[in-house]
């Protein structure tokens, strides 16, 4: 029997007795109906993965006890960082789901020329947290104890300005290689623009922040799957899919 997994912020350690309250009791108790002595799996990326036997389900909170710690397997030793021109709903809910699927390490709205979405000041937290729980609920299913950073959107000029390590690569349909590195790189930066693409400006200024021009085959990807197949590519190349 498949044994539910489910991200927690509280400390984790073998023996210990835990009150799981709010939305992780109202799954455990009302959504999957479980009950006193059945099991589910508890992680957090300080901890790691914990099993714990249910010994109480209340109203409002279901307590458990810590069993077991499991090894985790599933967390990427590539770290692959996203910056993903801000899309419409749907498009970035997936992109993030399936880029921490593949095994992104952080994720980054980024405000470009051609987004279609303007984000108001007093919805961006709510946005945010939106994105948080797909990625802790990707996390869950995929086998991953660490959950992706999914950090305040920001201007692409502010983000090529940061410090980066590694290999960086601006996805562009025009660029005349795919993912090269002269050594495997132990980071990977990904920059890729939204539903319009990026502007031959903005492609223009990654270059010059040190971002390699490439493209990903001879089609064109859309915003939601590009993301998905550079980070497979990365983990094919030099991550944990390595043949």
């Amino acid at each position: 029997m498949r044994v539910s997994r489910l991200h927690t912020p509280q400390a984790l350690h073998s023996g210990a007795t835990l009150v799981l309250q709010d939305d992780l009791a109202h799954y455990l108790g009302k959504v999957l109906r479980l009950r006193p002595g059945e099991q589910v799996a508890l992680f957090n990326a300080a901890d790691g993965e914990h099993l714990a036997v249910i010994l109480q389900v209340d109203k409002r909170s279901v307590t458990v006890e810590l069993t077991q710690r499991r090894e985790c397997r599933a967390d990427p030793a590539l770290r692959i960082h996203l910056g993903l021109g801000l899309s419409r709903g749907e498009r970035m809910d997936y992109a993030v789901q399936k880029a921490t699927e593949a095994g992104v390490s952080s994720i980054v709205p980024l405000l470009t020329e051609r987004c279609e979405v303007k984000l108001k000041a007093d919805r961006v937290d709510n946005r945010l947290g939106h994105l948080e729980r797909i990625a802790i609920s990707a996390s869950e299913q995929s086998g991953r104890c660490s959950v992706p950073a999914v950090e305040q959107p920001a201007t692409l000029q502010d983000w090529l300005a940061r410090p980066r390590a590694g290999a960086c690569f601006v996805l562009d349909h025009r660029g005349a290689a795919g993912l090269q590195a002269a050594v495997p790189p132990a980071e990977v930066t990904l920059l890729i623009g939204p539903e319009g693409g990026l502007s031959e400006h903005e492609v223009e200024a990654a270059v010059a922040a040190g971002f390699q021009p490439c493209r990903l085959g001879p089609r064109v990807l859309r915003t939601e799957t590009a993301p998905v197949v550079a980070i497979a590519l990365a983990q094919y190349l030099w991550g944990d899919l390595r043949p």
